[in-house]
């Protein structure tokens, strides 16, 4: 968990960075330039996500990549490619790496530097819809909890819109998460995957749709307290800089 602890304040203020700027950027191209109005359009909203879901992908893939090779070595051989369940770990067997800058160099030496974006087209399946659904429902889930009368949400309903819009959006992207950690696990012993269709076509005859499903519940309740977190975090964090009264919007 070293490099994702490492990249993950880097990877939050690019994502954050780069929504709130396209807002911006778009207010202003329409028109709308008083921040004071705080007008958020359905189309503006979609196109900051998507742009910013665009970029996480780019970020991202790496991360998530040496993050799940790191994590599958703990499984022995034979169960991660034979279907078998030996003994809990298999004695006497080293790890093909030995820490996060080793993953890396074995990784883009073995297959070159576009291995380090493997499952690029599940990441972007997963993050471009996922920020759609954590973005534009925590702004109008902050607008309709705000009363009219405050000049801009309470740090409770910054945090109680930002754990909806997480648990919104991890839920929904569990089925093409699996996928992409199946992608980027494939590799670390055998290539079983030919890419994103192989993919889920293999493993839906293999278990089913219900292995698309499968840590949903995780997932969905872990993205609360996390997203409620970062949104609150992110929105103190502006105020402070600015000095305003007030928890403005992204």
């Amino acid at each position: 968990m070293s490099f994702p602890l490492a990249s993950i304040a880097v990877y939050n203020s690019v994502v954050f960075g780069v929504f709130s700027n396209t807002q911006r950027f778009l207010s202003q191209y329409h028109g709308r330039e008083s921040e004071a109005s705080r007008s958020h359009t359905l189309s503006d909203l979609l196109l900051a996500s998507m742009v910013a879901g665009v970029v996480s992908v780019g970020l991202g893939t790496p991360v998530d990549l040496i993050k799940i090779r790191l994590q599958m070595q703990t499984q022995p051989f034979q169960e991660a490619n034979l279907g078998l369940k030996p003994r809990a770990v298999a004695l006497g067997v080293q790890p093909i790496y030995q820490g996060p800058v080793h993953c890396i160099a074995t990784i883009v030496r073995t297959e070159g530097l576009a291995g380090m974006y493997r499952g690029v087209g599940a990441m972007l399946l997963r993050d471009v819809p996922g920020y759609c659904l954590y973005f534009i429902p925590y702004v109008f889930l902050n607008e309709w909890i705000t009363p009219e009368t405050c000049t801009g949400p309470s740090p409770c309903a910054v945090w109680l819109a930002g754990g909806m819009a997480g648990a919104i959006s991890w839920g929904t992207a569990t089925p093409m998460d699996v996928v992409k950690s199946r992608l980027q696990a494939d590799g670390v012993y055998l290539n079983k995957y030919k890419g994103v269709l192989d993919c889920i076509s293999q493993s839906y005859q293999k278990e089913g749709l219900k292995v698309f499903f499968r840590g949903i519940t995780v997932n969905t309740v872990r993205g609360f307290p996390m997203s409620a977190t970062m949104f609150l975090g992110y929105e103190l964090s502006l105020k402070a800089i600015r000095g305003d009264h007030t928890v403005p919007s992204p």
